[in-house]
């Protein structure tokens, strides 16, 4: 009890050096949900779902960007055969953004980011993924914090980047006092621009101590990677929320189809020089036979082999009973007079 006191006293000390009352009463629930309500203004929430047959390792990607987002929501997973119904799934959601991993053949994945219900929207091809679970680095951050979003300087060099940087940002940043967010920044998400792609990166802000620094305070400030890791390539971007007009489309990009397509007909390609060569090695075969000579005639005279004489015995077995002359012709007389007599 002694030392319980000790403590009370002493938590009353620094509250009066602090210049805080001690006497003064506790903010109460409400007190604290008014506080939030009238900081929370930019109230940006965004929908993150996926379509019916998405890989397990897609689906990886998925809830660790959910995990990212803390204003984020979830949905079960949609048919993509109508893709306007995906700005009335937003609204019931009460959602303002839209992320949708729609995926084609359980190989190919395509990420839409828009706002809804009014647009634009963005349609990207998700490649090279490495989920958080693959990647295990020894970055870490509180889940709920707040990022801070860093953009390479390319993004202002051209008007459809430009807008793409605008969609990422809404869909990325939380909001201010939001009520599933927690007060503290400790990563930072990071796009670059390189290659007419887009690469993800997510680090921790942390300190390392560095005993090679001249000064009292031995701290530097460093990132480490938390993950998850993956590149998109814009393909279009429409007017509307998964409608409308396009605005922008690239004329670099390849469908994985005709990629997949292009190495098939390699290998058949291959197969028929194969097939051409062996032909071709065949027809050359005789050309390449010597001449006879002196020695290929020594044996010609010689009476036939084994195989023939077999051959020749099979075949007057199959003739049935008759019988052979010396001259080698067959004599069906005494088959002829045994039906006389009869």
């Amino acid at each position: 009890m002694a030392y319980k006191a000790k403590l009370r006293r002493s938590k009353r000390r620094r509250e009066e050096a602090a210049g805080i009352d001690p006497d003064e009463d506790v903010e109460t629930e409400q007190q604290r949900l008014e506080r939030i309500r009238s900081g929370y203004i930019n109230k940006q929430h965004v929908l993150v779902f996926s379509s019916r047959g998405i890989s397990y390792r897609y689906r990886h990607l998925m809830n660790d960007i959910r995990d990212l987002l803390p204003h984020s929501k979830k949905d079960v997973k949609f048919d993509c055969r109508n893709m306007n119904t995906i700005n009335e799934v937003c609204d019931m959601k009460g959602c303002n953004n839209c992320m949708f991993f729609d995926s084609r053949k359980r190989e190919d994945l395509y990420l839409w980011i828009g706002k809804t219900p009014d647009g634009p929207c963005v349609k990207f091809h998700v490649t090279n993924i490495h989920t958080m679970s693959e990647l295990k680095f020894s970055g870490n951050c509180l889940k709920g914090s707040r990022p801070i979003l860093q953009f390479d300087g390319n993004f202002d060099t051209e008007p459809h980047l430009q807008l793409i940087k605008e969609l990422l940002s809404q869909a990325f940043n939380t909001p201010k006092m939001h009520p599933r967010s927690k007060p503290f920044t400790d990563h930072i998400i990071n796009f670059y621009y390189s290659d007419g792609r887009i690469w993800f990166r997510n680090y921790q802000v942390t300190e390392e101590y560095k005993p090679e620094l001249v000064g009292k305070f031995k701290t530097e400030r460093v990132l480490v990677e938390i993950g998850p890791r993956f590149v998109l390539q814009p393909i279009k971007i429409l007017s509307g929320s998964f409608y409308g007009a396009p605005l922008y489309e690239n004329p670099d990009f390849v469908s994985p189809n005709v990629i997949r397509a292009y190495y098939k007909n390699r290998k058949s390609s291959s197969f028929m020089d194969r097939v051409i060569s062996d032909r071709k090695r065949a027809d050359r075969r005789p050309e390449r036979r010597l001449d006879p000579t002196s020695l290929d005639m020594v044996f010609a005279d010689e009476p036939q082999n084994d195989e023939t004489q077999t051959e020749t015995s099979e075949r007057g077995r199959g003739r049935g009973n008759t019988e052979e002359d010396e001259d080698g012709e067959y004599d069906d007389d005494e088959s002829d007079e045994g039906e006389d007599d009869e």
